[in-house]
């Protein structure tokens, strides 16, 4: 793995307080055994040697450009340094390190688009203390995009993917109250977040034809309109539409049946109405070792599926195979994306 990837991933470190640095320290001291590819951390030295100290793991650490990430990898674990230092403990989210936060993921993703990393892998940050701190954006996702329309001048439209050994399953709504999912739910943008999975899926996991499976909104996918007017007035035209640009896209479909083995030997990934519809049988079929996949940037963004969990940071009972599944999934996208081009 560590071979194949000619630049290194950039690694942001996330809010400091949780259990980032816990997870990325963890993943290093398994490089080898994982066969994970170079990454660099953008982040504070001096705070991670802290927590190393505190998990008692032997990780040595050495500043660096992120040019030279991937020679130093195999013997230290290589920081590229924040002009903003962190000042919270593990367990104590603190507003005073969101400037922090943002730089790292500013500096991860202008590396990767001045070429000097191949992928973005960001650990978890806590909305709250960037809110108090005046961060404008609804969350991580977002300012991900903003960043990109920045970058290019082109509209992004991010779409969630979690992505596991036995499902990918993207929500079209996502952190929204239920109540509002049928405000918001339009055929036009499942057919937009189709779009996208299909795209990214041929473009970024090598999948030559990629077959959706498109769940319905109510309860046997609205039985004929007798459940409820939605699957066949918003969903299923929007089903009908992507098949007509010839997309592989099949639907709507009860969700109760859509998720057993034999059923997911059908599709590539599954096309959810909400959040939970989607989340709930992807942590079921895969909780440790699921991939949060941001589809439709211009650069690939890979980071765990977990959040921040301040109450362990610093204990020794986080687990990395989240983060070790993202970093080596970031990689195989960037393979991917290296052999199909970024057409």
């Amino acid at each position: 793995m560590a071979a194949a990837t000619l630049r290194p991933l950039a690694v942001t470190i996330g809010d400091p307080a949780g259990i980032g640095p816990d997870v990325i320290l963890a993943s290093w001291s398994r490089r080898q055994k994982a066969g994970l590819p170079p990454f660099y951390v953008l982040g504070d030295k001096e705070l991670l040697e802290a927590r190393a100290g505190r998990l008692g793991l032997s990780v040595p650490l050495e500043t660096c450009n992120p040019e030279d990430a991937t020679a130093l990898h195999d013997r230290a674990l290589p920081v590229v340094a924040l002009q903003n230092r962190f000042s919270a403990a593990e367990g104590a989210p603190d507003r005073a390190n969101a400037a922090g936060i943002v730089e790292a993921i500013d500096r991860a993703v202008a590396d990767v688009f001045e070429g000097r990393a191949a992928g973005l892998v960001t650990a978890p940050i806590a909305k709250k203390p960037l809110y108090e701190a005046g961060f404008e954006h609804p969350g991580h996702t977002e300012y991900l995009g903003a960043l990109a329309e920045r970058r290019t001048g082109k509209r992004a439209m991010p779409v969630m993917m979690l992505a596991g050994p036995k499902l990918r399953a993207v929500p079209v709504t996502i952190h929204i109250p239920l109540r509002k999912v049928f405000d918001v739910l339009t055929t036009e943008l499942i057919v937009a977040t189709c779009r996208i999975t299909a795209h990214d899926l041929k473009r970024r996991f090598g999948i030559a034809t990629p077959r959706l499976a498109v769940a319905g909104l109510n309860p046997h996918a609205g039985e004929g309109g007798a459940l409820g007017w939605e699957d066949e007035e918003i969903v299923r035209p929007a089903v009908e539409a992507l098949r007509a640009e010839g997309i592989d896209a099949s639907g709507p479909l009860p969700a109760d049946t859509m998720f057993h083995g034999r059923a997911r030997a059908t599709y590539d990934a599954a096309i959810c109405m909400y959040h939970d519809q989607a989340l709930i049988p992807a942590k079921a079929l895969g909780f440790d070792d699921s991939v949060n996949v941001t589809l439709g940037l211009p650069f690939i963004r890979t980071s765990p599926d977990h959040g921040t969990a301040f109450e362990i940071a610093g204990s020794g009972k986080a687990l990395p195979d989240s983060f070790i599944a993202a970093l080596r999934m970031a990689a195989q996208m960037a393979e991917h994306e290296n052999r199909t081009g970024a057409a």
